[in-house]
């Protein structure tokens, strides 16, 4: 994945400068912070913009990759912000654990009303999340519950694209700028599979050792006892190069049975049996 910080054009700048205006308009702002490209610029900016009124909010769970976690430590540390730990349980939340094609928006829903109560702990009314605005070409029901608990996406409402945020973020130095894009490890189950805490934790495990071997997109999805890996197309002779081990190690995990998508990596896979 060729990814260039470069410098962002005018209209970018000018992009940024209406989000941190539409963010000082919050007074207080409390960021659902997961460490990824989009919610660390967000969280930046609203750091810029609001100072120490501009406050974290990361959950911690079983759906949440543990480098993930440490990465959104590691960050808020380094620009002296705020941050909430929020421990999710998200295998209680009614549901979630049949996979049903609105998972997500189950999840997300009980999700921020944690992050709610964690916000208005610190005495901050306004809660704001980082989709972008090419977020709306695929199926996302936690959109709608998003947009039902009230919860402020500013990247979308002023316009910010994925490559936008890359631009600005390489600009302003955040070292997210060229991180792959990560989503809930939930999202690599087919859905109507049941998710339990065993089937996270391998996916998990699987998706770190990928990482390790130092793949620059991928997922690994899970198909009962089947892994079904998925990296960009230019890396197919890295994970040929690496197959005895992948498949050792990821039969230790208990996977029974590992495979190679030829279509490469995509984002939401899961969603093509039901678009």
């Amino acid at each position: 994945m060729e990814i260039s910080a470069g410098v962002p054009t005018i209209e970018q700048l000018e992009k940024y400068d209406r989000l941190k205006a539409c963010l000082k308009s919050f007074q207080s702002v409390a960021v659902a912070f997961s460490s990824g490209v989009d919610s660390a610029l967000l969280l930046y900016a609203a750091k810029e913009a609001l100072g120490e009124h501009a406050v974290a909010v990361t959950a911690a769970s079983g759906a949440f990759p543990k480098r993930e976690l440490a990465e959104a430590k590691d960050f808020c540390a380094e620009h002296g912000i705020l941050q909430e730990i929020v421990e999710f349980r998200e295998m209680e939340v009614a549901g979630f654990r049949e996979n049903p094609k609105n998972r997500c928006y189950l999840c997300k829903k009980a999700l921020f009303q944690e992050i709610r109560k964690a916000a208005a702990a610190h005495g901050i009314d306004t809660v704001a999340e980082g989709s972008n605005l090419d977020d709306l070409g695929d199926y996302r029901p936690g959109l709608t519950a998003i947009a039902e608990l009230g919860i402020e996406s500013p990247l979308r409402t002023c316009g910010l694209t994925k490559s936008d945020i890359r631009a600005l973020s390489g600009y302003f130095g955040l070292p997210t700028w060229n991180k792959p894009s990560y989503a809930c490890l939930a999202s690599r189950f087919v859905y109507g599979e049941a998710i339990t805490v065993e089937k996270l934790s391998m996916v998990d495990q699987a998706e770190q050792l990928l990482f390790d071997l130092g793949f620059s997109q991928f997922r690994v999805r899970i198909h009962g006892l089947l892994a079904r890996i998925e990296v960009l197309p230019e890396e197919f002779p890295k994970l040929l190069e690496n197959r005895l081990l992948i498949v050792k190690t990821f039969k230790g995990y208990g996977f029974t049975y590992i495979s190679m998508d030829l279509a490469g990596y995509r984002t939401g896979s899961m969603n093509e049996t039901i678009l």
